[in-house]
C-alpha cells in the first residue's frame, strides 16, 4: 500500500470519527423545541381519603375535615343531629393534583397525586372518594377516585417511632377520568410555530436549515432566536405524519454561553464546558473564631459560710489560616479550570467568594449566576 493510500485511509477514519462525534452531539428537534399551542394544563381538587387505619386527621385540630364529611353525608341523605361532634380517625382531607395532557379525550384515564393537608399520620391503605378536578378557569375537567398507593411504611410503639419514605403523599395510577376536553389550536392556517426551549439564534438557524434540507427549501423560516415557522402540507391528512417527521430530524444545537451557577444556600458550584479563566493571582485565607465555655462549680471551704455556685469560664480563640498567593494560568477548557481552582485548596463556600472576586477582576470568562 502506497503512502498516498495510507494518508487517504487515515483522513477517511478521521472524517468518520468527526461524523460519529457530531452525530453523538445531535439531538432531535422534539428535544430542543416544542410545537406552539401543544401544552398540558394543571388540575387541582379538594377531596377526602377514607378507610385509614387510625392514621387520619385529628378532627379537633382540623375542623374542615369534619365539615367535609358532614357535607358529603348530607348529599347522600344522611342527616346528623345539630351540634353533633364527630371524632373521626380514619378520614383525612387531601388535595388532588395532576396535569391534563395535550389532546386528552373524554374518558381517558390519567394519574393523580394525593397529598394530605391536615395532620394525618399516613395515607397508607386509604381510598380517595370521588373528587372533581378543576382547571384555572374553575371548570371541572376530570373526576378522581381510587385506592391510594403510598411508597413508604411507618411503625411506632412504646414511645419509639420509625418511618421509611414519605407517608403523607400517595399516588393513584389511572385514578382520574377526563370529563372535558381542551381544544388545541395548532398554527394559524397552514403555518405552525416551533418554539425553542433555549433562546439561541444559531440553533434556530440550524433547525431551519435541517427542516428545509429534509422537507424542501422554503418550508421553514426562523422568525427570531426562539421561534421557527414551518409551512404545513395543504392536505390535512398529511399534517400529522409531516410534524412527526419534523420532530425526529436531528439537529446539533449551538454551544451554550459560558456560565457558572452558584447555589449560595448549599455551596454547590456548577460550570459548563465553555468556562475559561484568564491568568491571575489569588490569595485566600480562612478566618475562624471559636468560643468555648467550661462550666465548673465553686465550692467554698468548710465552715466559711459561703455558698456553692456555678462558674462559667469562657475562652475565645481567633485563628487565621495562611493565604499563600496562588498563580492561576489561563484555562483553555473545563479540566484546566477545575485543576486551577483545586490548586487553591478552597472549599465550595470559599469558591463562591473567589469566583465573585475573579468575575469583578475580569479573570472569569463566564456569566456568574447566583441562585
Amino acid at each position: 500500500m502506497s503512502t498516498t493510500h495510507k494518508v487517504l485511509i487515515g483522513l477517511m477514519w478521521v472524517f468518520a470519527a468527526l461524523l460519529v462525534s457530531d452525530a453523538a452531539r445531535a439531538e432531535r428537534i422534539k428535544e430542543i423545541a416544542s410545537i406552539a399551542g401543544v401544552r398540558s394544563n394543571q388540575l387541582v381538587g379538594y377531596g377526602i381519603v377514607i378507610g385509614l387505619d387510625g392514621t387520619g386527621d385529628q378532627t379537633t385540630q382540623t375542623p374542615f375535615t369534619v365539615q367535609s364529611m358532614i357535607n358529603m353525608l348530607s348529599r347522600m341523605g344522611v342527616s346528623l343531629p345539630p351540634g353533633q361532634s364527630l371524632q373521626l380517625k380514619n378520614v383525612a382531607a387531601v388535595m388532588v393534583t395532576t396535569d391534563l395532557p395535550p389532546f386528552a379525550r373524554i374518558g381517558q384515564p390519567i394519574d393523580v397525586t394525593v397529598s394530605s393537608i391536615g395532620n394525618a399520620k399516613s395515607l397508607r391503605g386509604g381510598t380517595l372518594v370521588m373528587t372533581p378536578l378543576k382547571g384555572a378557569d374553575g371548570q371541572t375537567y376530570g373526576m378522581a377516585q381510587g385506592n391510594v398507593v403510598v411508597g413508604g411504611a411507618g411503625a411506632s410503639a412504646g414511645g419509639a417511632k420509625t418511618t421509611v419514605n414519605h407517608l403523607s403523599v400517595g399516588r393513584i395510577a389511572n385514578g382520574a377520568t377526563v370529563e372535558r376536553e381542551v381544544s388545541m389550536v395548532i398554527g394559524q392556517g397552514d403555518i405552525v410555530s416551533l418554539e425553542l426551549r433555549r433562546t439561541d439564534f444559531g440553533t434556530a438557524q440550524r433547525v431551519t436549515d435541517a427542516i428545509n434540507l429534509a422537507m424542501g427549501q422554503g418550508t421553514a423560516s426562523a422568525i427570531d432566536a426562539r421561534q421557527v415557522q414551518v409551512r404545513l402540507p395543504v392536505n390535512l391528512g398529511e399534517r400529522v405524519a409531516f410534524l412527526g417527521a419534523v420532530e425526529n430530524l436531528n439537529v446539533t444545537p449551538m454551544k451554550m454561553a459560558a456560565k457558572v451557577i452558584v447555589n449560595a444556600r448549599t455551596g454547590s458550584v456548577v460550570m459548563n464546558h465553555a468556562v475559561t479563566i484568564e491568568e491571575c493571582a489569588i490569595a485566600h485565607g480562612n478566618l475562624s473564631v471559636s468560643v468555648t465555655a467550661d462550666n465548673t462549680v465553686s465550692q467554698p471551704g468548710a465552715l466559711s459560710g459561703g455558698q456553692t455556685v456555678g462558674v462559667t469560664n469562657v475562652a475565645i480563640d481567633i485563628k487565621q489560616e495562611g493565604g499563600a498567593l496562588q498563580a492561576l494560568k489561563t484555562g483553555v477548557n473545563l479540566a484546566d479550570v477545575v485543576k486551577a481552582l483545586n490548586a487553591i485548596g478552597a472549599n465550595p463556600q470559599d469558591l463562591i467568594a473567589i469566583l465573585q472576586a475573579m468575575k469583578m477582576a475580569g479573570s472569569l470568562r463566564a456569566e456568574l449566576e447566583i441562585i
